[in-house]
């Protein structure tokens, strides 16, 4: 279903009017695509509107400024033309920083002094890749910070239609050991595509490629992919291909509420996946009214350890798209986190969190503490644009209503992080690049933005 088709899903129909044309206004602006099997077997109906997985996949009136709400509900209600409502919705969309974090300004590689689309390489040790066949889901997260490339066209999104540019470029970086290939979902490709751009990096000219990951939410959405569809099985086998060839393969699965684990199916998808010799590793960000709550990470870690899957991060929700609705001020989400850390096993405390996926790396709020007299947030890089900065703690005053980075400042009146000298210089040079003639600057080029904003 997708929003073409609010009034075709029976169980909407116990919602008010006004509820399904708010609906209809948001998903113009947001996107909205949900499968019968989300609705039938994950969403208590008879909970709505307050149930979470209700949440996480139907556009809600709070994640919308109220006078944007107004205008788009007047639009819809007077039964306007999709051209003047696309109008309205793009006007929303821009103020929704829809790229954080310079996406594609700050993060695609060159090579040979051209940039390369639908590829990312902010990191180190790690490249993403986003093929074009991948750039939708089987049902789309309403807290999606990736939400632009489900909406937008053209240039505004990042994608390629090939890997051989993938390929060149890892062969002239010998330093990139993990490639993740994500979007949207790459699992919604068949699998005969999916082999397309999974078998080249198996070449032994790509040795130092020693980790495959796909980022996907089939496990919660479409367990089916891995069990009934018609090549479920030859996806497996795929998988088993990528571990015979010596390197690891990683299912880097969302799920952001226990409730997702709880199908018959989605236990079989589990376990079919595992069997291949890949490794199943979760993630999702801390949501207000989803999994704002440390009794539903901790049921939802023990549960994941239960069924061989190895909790990887809490994230921070990214300041985009609906993030006013669902944002968690940091000093909640860490009490969130810690207290469903003390509910685990040692096999649980794999996981790491709540993180910040912000420009300058994944920043890690550790804590809260007093030092010198100053009540401070305890901070550090797990993963830096420069890995000097990864490990190292810095601190920020407490805030109780931060939410971000780019709402921190540094603590003991300092005037600056001390990674913002090279933060600096990095903007710079990445600016320098589009400016040289070797590429002219695309059209959403935006200068470096004052530090402090990182995201803004």
């Amino acid at each position: 279903f997708t929003r073409q088709d609010i009034d075709r899903i029976p169980h909407l129909k116990q919602l008010p009017e006004s509820q399904r044309r708010a609906m209809k206004a948001v998903s113009a602006v947001l996107p909205f695509r949900v499968n019968s099997y989300v609705v039938e077997k994950l969403i208590d109906w008879s909970s709505v509107p307050d149930d979470p997985i209700y949440k996480l996949v139907f556009p809600q009136p709070g994640m919308l400024p109220p006078e944007d709400l107004s205008r788009l509900m007047d639009l819809v209600g007077r039964g306007t033309s999709e051209e003047e409502l696309d109008l309205e919705a793009g006007r929303v969309q821009r103020s929704l920083n829809a790229q954080p974090g310079g996406q594609k300004e700050l993060n695609v590689p060159f090579l040979d002094g051209k940039p390369l689309p639908g590829i990312q390489h902010k990191y180190k040790e790690t490249v993403l890749f986003f093929p074009a066949a991948g750039q939708t889901c089987h049902s789309h997260c309403t807290y999606c910070f990736r939400w632009a490339q489900f909406t937008q066209s053209g240039e505004d999104r990042f994608e390629t239609h090939e890997s051989r540019s993938l390929v060149r470029y890892l062969r002239a970086h010998p330093e990139v050991t993990d490639v993740l290939i994500t979007g949207g979902d790459p699992l919604v490709m068949g699998t005969e595509v999916l082999r397309q751009y999974v078998e080249p990096l198996l070449d032994p000219s790509l040795s130092h490629i020693r980790s495959i990951r796909i980022g996907t939410k089939s496990v919660t959405f479409w367990p089916h992919r891995f069990v009934t569809d018609e090549d479920a099985d030859d996806l497996l086998k795929l998988f088993e291909t990528v571990i015979r060839s010596g390197k690891q393969l990683a299912i880097m699965a969302h799920f952001s509420h226990p409730r997702e684990l709880g199908t018959r199916i989605a236990r079989e998808a589990i376990r079919r996946v595992r069997r291949t010799g890949a490794m199943v590793r979760s993630q999702s960000p801390v949501v207000r009214g989803v999994n704002d709550s440390s009794d539903v990470w901790g049921r939802l870690w023990a549960r994941q350890v239960q069924m061989g899957i190895v909790p990887y991060y809490m994230f921070v929700a990214r300041d985009t798209g609906a993030q006013r609705y669902f944002k968690v001020p940091l000093v909640e989400a860490l009490e969130i986190f810690n207290g469903a850390y003390r509910q685990v096993s040692g096999l649980g405390r794999t996981v790491r969190g709540p993180v910040m996926s912000a420009t300058p790396g994944k920043v890690l709020v550790s804590g809260v503490t007093r030092v010198a007299g100053e009540d401070v947030f305890v901070l550090k890089f797990i993963q830096g644009r420069d890995p000097e900065w990864v490990g190292r703690p810095f601190f920020a005053s407490l805030d109780p209503d931060a939410a971000w980075l780019d709402d921190l400042r540094p603590a003991f009146r300092r005037s600056e992080f001390f990674f913002e000298p090279q933060f600096r210089e990095f903007l710079a040079r990445r600016q320098a690049e589009f400016q040289q003639g070797r590429d002219p600057p695309p059209p959403h080029w935006v200068p470096p933005r004052p530090l402090h904003r990182y995201d803004a």
